[in-house]
């Protein structure tokens, strides 16, 4: 049977701490908890499961925490968990059956990450596979009876473990403006926080806070160290951040680049949505049905029923009931969709 420590960083979170350590807090050989300045009770709470609470001061960089709560562990393993995660009884006995039989040679086990769409956040999918057990010393070994080399890619296990994850509220806020700081601090964006950037600002962000990214994604837009994919992200963003802003030629600029390349799902909504403002009601719902049926996303998964609304409000003011009533079939039959599939 494998040992496992148990990092955890936290700050604030006295109302959900205890009910995430009180199901797993047994499978786990050592508690880590590291707070990062919290001043309600979390350290109280903690204190209450083990005797291992650090402190670390908060520099803007969950990586640098994470580090350090790492570094305190002495397991054969690591657990890294969040406090708004929580296992139920048939993963728990999951959990200690991989406990039990885990062959040494797994370096990283994936557990599924579930009920991700409770919030319009960063993620596209309910359930995914994510890092979550991890070896904490790594054994390097030789490999091939003939030019031999090191082996450098680690062995992942596909676990069946599924962990709830329950937040109480979207942290989109906190995560753009962390995206912000770091951009404005001369921070150059990886091909995979770009992303992460682009895709939770367009599922998630509010005027002002397209306001705030519009000369970030402008300029990757315009940047010729971008891949392909990058710049289709920074111009829907950009082209969204014009359309509320009222610049009309600015909109077009990026949408259109988009549209020679290749349409997507997101633009295609985006042209709807401007058309619907100007009244002009049979283009809107030309690209809303672009939206729905011709074009996938590469951002936001979900803007198929902003489209599938859009194309029911274009018909309403056109006269059109029977189209009306078809749309809004489709959209009762997507919500049903999504409402089984997190169910």
């Amino acid at each position: 049977m494998i040992t496992i420590s148990l990092c955890m960083i936290v700050k604030n979170e006295e109302a959900i701490l205890a009910r995430c350590l009180d199901s797993i807090a047994d499978l786990m050989d050592e508690i880590i908890i590291v707070d990062t300045g919290s001043t309600d009770r979390t350290r109280e709470i903690a204190a209450g499961y083990t005797d291992r609470v650090f402190e670390f001061e908060w520099i803007d960089d969950f990586s640098a925490a994470r580090n350090f709560a790492f570094s305190k562990a002495t397991k054969e393993y690591i657990y890294s968990a969040d406090a708004d995660e929580v296992l139920d009884a048939e993963n728990r006995e999951r959990f200690r059956l991989l406990k039990e039989t885990l062959l040494p040679q797994i370096e990283i086990v994936q557990m599924k990450y579930a009920n991700q769409l409770q919030f319009r956040t960063v993620y596209n999918y309910d359930e995914e596979y994510r890092p979550k057990l991890f070896k904490r010393l790594r054994e390097f070994v030789w490999e091939a009876p003939i030019h031999e080399t090191v082996r450098l890619d680690p062995v992942i296990f596909d676990s069946d473990i599924s962990i709830q994850h329950l937040a109480q509220e979207s942290h989109a806020g906190r995560d753009l403006a962390s995206f912000e700081r770091h951009w404005r601090a001369g921070y150059r964006l990886p091909k995979r926080l770009h992303n992460l950037y682009a895709r939770e600002l367009m599922m998630a962000g509010e005027k002002e806070d397209f306001a705030r990214a519009a000369a970030f994604f402008r300029a990757s837009a315009d940047d010729a160290g971008r891949d392909k994919e990058e710049i289709a992200e920074a111009c829907c963003v950009a082209a969204k951040a014009a359309r509320l802003e009222g610049d009309v030629v600015g909109f077009f600029k990026y949408a259109s680049k988009v549209i020679a390349e290749e349409a997507c799902t997101e633009i295609c909504f985006e042209m709807g949505r401007f058309f619907e403002e100007t009244g002009d009601y049979e283009e809107a719902a030309m690209w809303y049905y672009n939206a729905v049926y011709e074009t996938s996303p590469i951002l936001a998964l979900q803007t198929g029923n902003d489209s599938l609304k859009g194309l029911i409000h274009c018909y309403e003011h056109l006269g059109c009931q029977e189209q009306v009533s078809v749309y809004r079939e489709k959209l009762e039959e997507e919500r049903r969709r999504q409402k089984q599939t997190a169910d």
